[in-house]
């Protein structure tokens, strides 16, 4: 013991400096694979180290017990192996470090059982990460169907230490037979495995900040496409194949490339995070800019073309994998087999199907560029992929087609064709890849892999477009209520085919870093529809809806309800078709940003503009001079219907309604009505009256109580100090005083949909708020101090702006400032503070910045101008001291 004890000090000790001298070799060259042959190197030392004095030691202290011969560094039927990206030599400087402990029988399992512990236990003193499993040889030639990693791991074993015939009857006889009898089933698993790591990932290599192993096109992915073709290959020959010639050359030299830039880029990230950290943040991508890490020879100004260059390699290793995993049979599902087989009888004159892979019929064919056309046509038509040979073709008639480009009708013709098939996105991501999008459309050149970094979107600049055009295409597929909604408008529009080519062009304009990509965009935009030679009405038409493509989503921060807010926005759309158009481009775009940026919320809210609009729009000009008293009709139509419904409450309803103002029955039904009536009317028996209720996506918490200073600042505040985000909220009140407050949230934390016993108690914990009996301060800081607030990314500049057009009887005031905890409760209490009442809040977040519209009045009327400058100013102050 005493041996390994001294041992053990000398290991750390060449551990600690060989890792350090690792570290700063990296810092000066950046080469990656050097870094990762010398951690691989230096483990193997140590744990070949350990063997010796900790395995055989053990070994030969048995052999002496036993008289027998033992060979010091070679224990019979025991023997140590390196497996996955270790076996591989992949040591990154914090990845894990796989180990099997091979035993050929069940006695060299029960023999080294305590020598196997002290060994693993000497590595992870070292504090490496280790992880270690132990099987027999028979074991290793069965697949176990609950854990297929590890027979994947066992595909780059290597040899460490012990007995060497026993590792060999693993390579050589264990794996190869393993792989021949269970090829489909190892490759079907591996296949789920991967588009189930895909899918979490969107499906796309386009994210603002990826993993840059485990996401699409990483190097998991060049591990996959390795894997299926050895995997292949081993099935045929029944022996390990050549490795060199798993793969077509082209092939190897582009994926050669990528593994060269993505180890440098891992092995940077593990160094400058200290830790098992493969995000590409960021901040790390400024500082791989800066370095030029694993791009040392091209031309990089910033960090956008360096993620170029990153992306460029990431999409050659993806293409790779997804044509072995189309390619291979045994990949496919047994339902993917059924309609691979279907689509193989698409089959046209010009291209051929096999196994859902699209050939050329005519080798020569692509020369004609309208047959370059109708290809991708083709694909977008029955949601076909290239085969890599066809792709190969597609590759070698470019530079011909880039001498005579098609443009003019000809080109729109197929275009527009493409662009309203079912599987246009795909198409597009294709022609894209190919470089055939951008000889097409030059437009659309300074977007392609553009990181545009806005903390909100998810994806590269093109692939949010393409998104935007699949989210559309999608709707015809969708089952949700809501979108069907959508759906049914896409069906209604007259040309469709130009709603789509806006999406496309819509974010042109952010090739450029400006505060408003808008204008460019729309240059970008009128020289396609020149080079497409659209006519003047589609023109118009693109170009209105690439100028306003935010507009809805600015409409949508305002009362969606305000007959106000509906007739400016409206009148600004003018045309029934432009506001479908309009409203699904505004659908698609959100939709497009992130995966949660579309909530039922959102889309709901999208649907009631786009209603409330269509209607105005739909009323003749005599009508529109009479909403006003429309909505008083209105009104007495709601008074009627109610009284009949609870004819016994007449006078309860008549006292309750009486000063509520015409919006409190457009957005309550008449159940909500009746219900607050009789809350209204049990105020006698406790001052606060609450009810709470799950609608949809969200909670609905209606307040009715004595109307009293800071009410709703206490609320709101209160709610945030349960973990509550608050994404819009109604302050109404009669007559007699009575408010009306309608709170709408979600719960981040899932506490009232886990714990039913907490919905009362959240009731009674707003009640001690408002009548004063629990301290909201101390609630609010508990909730901060278990939270942890990380650094913001960016900085978002507070700006405040008042609108007194917007709204026939309030001011809206619309704060963009930093999000953070307990925002609305700050701005609320200071709002109270100035003598203001919020009427309506209506909060949005949009990654890190809270977009906050609330609708105020100081003694039942707008806000004067000294009001609005001294609240500003106040606001400013509070704001600026609490980021501080």
């Amino acid at each position: 013991m005493s041996t390994v004890v001294g041992v053990r000090g000398e290991i750390r000790d060449l551990y600690a400096q060989e890792s350090a001298a690792l570290a700063q070799d990296f810092l000066a060259t950046g080469e990656g694979r050097t870094a990762l042959a010398r951690r691989t190197a230096l483990v193997d030392s140590i744990v070949r180290r350990l063997w010796q004095e900790v395995v055989v030691s053990s070994a030969a202290e048995n052999s002496t017990a036993s008289g027998s011969a033992y060979a010091l560094d070679l224990p019979k039927n025991f023997a140590l192996v390196a497996t996955g990206g270790y076996g591989r030599g992949w040591l990154f400087p914090h990845s894990d470090i796989d180990l099997l402990f091979l035993h050929g029988d069940a006695d060299s399992e029960s023999e080294y059982k305590d020598a196997i512990r002290r060994f693993s236990q000497e590595l992870w003193d070292l504090r490496l990460k280790l992880s270690p499993v132990t099987r027999s040889l028979a074991e290793c030639e069965r697949l176990d169907p609950n854990n297929v990693e590890f027979a994947i791991s066992l595909l780059d074993c290597r040899y460490l230490a012990g007995d060497r015939a026993l590792f060999s009857r693993l390579r050589e006889k264990a794996v190869p037979r393993l792989v021949g009898r269970d090829c489909q089933s190892l490759i079907q698993n591996l296949a789920e495995l991967t588009r189930s790591r895909h899918h979490k990932f969107g499906n796309t290599v386009f994210h603002l900040e990826p993993n840059v192993k485990d996401g699409p096109g990483g190097l998991r992915d060049y591990n996959v496409a390795h894997w299926l073709a050895l995997v292949s290959a081993m099935e045929k020959l029944r022996v390990w194949p050549d490795v060199k010639t798993l793969l077509p050359v082209s092939s190897c030299r582009a994926l050669d490339a990528a593994l060269d830039f993505q180890v440098s880029v891992r092995c940077f990230l593990h160094f400058r995070h200290g830790r098992h950290d493969n995000t590409l943040t960021w901040e790390a991508q400024d500082e791989a800019a800066a370095r030029r890490i694993g791009a040392s020879d091209a031309e990089i100004s910033n960090a956008a073309d360096w993620m170029r260059v990153y992306f460029g390699h990431v999409r050659s290793v993806h293409r790779v994998c997804n044509q072995l995993l189309e390619e291979i049979p045994a990949a496919w599902s047994s339902l993917y087999r059924q309609f691979q087989g279907w689509r193989s009888r698409v089959t046209s004159e010009d291209f051929s199907v096999v196994d859902g892979l699209i050939f050329l019929q005519r080798p020569d064919g692509l020369r004609d560029p309208e047959l370059l056309l109708r290809l991708f046509h083709f694909m977008a038509e029955h949601g076909l992929k290239l085969g890599t040979t066809t792709e190969y073709k597609v590759e070698q008639a470019l530079p011909a087609l880039a001498a005579t480009p098609p443009r003019g009708a000809e080109l729109w013709l197929y275009l527009q064709e493409t662009l309203v098939q079912r599987h246009a996105a795909d198409a597009l991501r294709s022609m894209n890849a190919l470089r055939l999008l951008a000889l097409l459309l030059p437009e659309l050149k300074g977007i392609e892999a553009l990181v545009v970094r806005d903390f909100y979107h998810r994806y590269t600049v093109d692939e949010h477009s393409f998104l935007a055009i699949e989210n559309l295409h999608r709707l015809k597929e969708s089952k949700s209520e809501w979108e069907q909604r959508f759906a049914e408008l896409l069906t209604e529009l007259e040309q469709p085919e130009v709603l789509y080519l806006a999406l496309l062009l819509h974010d042109s304009g952010k090739a450029v870093p400006s505060e408003n990509h808008i204008e460019l965009s729309l240059q970008l935009a009128e020289s396609c529809c020149q080079r497409l030679d659209l006519d003047q009405r589609d023109r118009e038409t693109v170009r209105y809806l690439v100028a306003s493509h935010l507009e809805m989503s600015a409409a949508m921060r305002r009362d969606v309800f305000d007959p106000a807010n509906v007739k400016s926005f409206a009148e600004k759309v003018g045309a029934p078709e432009r506001l479908k158009m309009l409203c699904l481009m505004t659908y698609a775009d959100i939709k497009a940003v992130n995966p949660e940026a579309m909530t039922p919320w959102k889309a709901d809210n999208l649907w009631q503009l786009y209603i409330g609009s269509a209607n105005y729009l739909s009323r003749s000009a005599d009508e529109r001079v009479h909403t006003g008293e429309e909505g008083s009709i209105a009104g007495q139509a709601n008074l009627a219907h109610l009284h009949s419904l609870a004819p016994v409450a007449g006078k309860k309803i008549n006292i309750f309604l009486d000063g509520l103002p015409q919006r409190y029955l457009r957005i309550h039904g008449a159940t909500d009505v009746l219900a607050h009536a009789e809350m209204a009317a049990r105020l006698g028996q406790d001052g606060v009256q609450l009810s709470l209720k799950q609608v949809r996506h969200w909670y609905e918490l209606t307040l009715i109580t004595t109307d009293r200073p800071f009410l709703f600042a206490s609320v709101s505040g209160a709610l945030a100090a349960w973990g509550m985000n608050i994404v819009k909220a109604n302050a109404f009140s009669n007559a007699a005083g009575t408010v009306v407050d309608t709170f709408y949230f979600t719960d981040r934390f899932r506490t009232l949909e886990l714990n039913l016993q907490e919905w009362e108690r959240l009731k009674k914990s707003i009640a001690a708020v408002i009548k004063g009996e629990a301290d909201l301060a101390r609630m609010l800081r508990d909730r901060l101090r278990s939270e942890k607030v990380g650094s913001a990314k960016v900085k978002i500049a507070t700006q405040i702006e008042f609108d007194d057009h917007s709204s026939a009887h309030s001011t809206l005031m619309q704060v963009l400032t930093q999000d953070r905890p307990g925002l609305l409760y700050r701005m609320c209490s200071l709002v109270s503070k100035h003598d203001c009442n919020i009427e309506i809040a209506l909060i949005e977040t949009e990654g890190q910045m809270a977009i906050d519209v609330l609708y105020l009045t100081s003694g039942g009327a707008k806000l004067s101008a000294t009001r609005q400058v001294a609240l500003a100013k106040a606001l400013r102050e509070e704001l600026a001291e609490k980021e501080a």
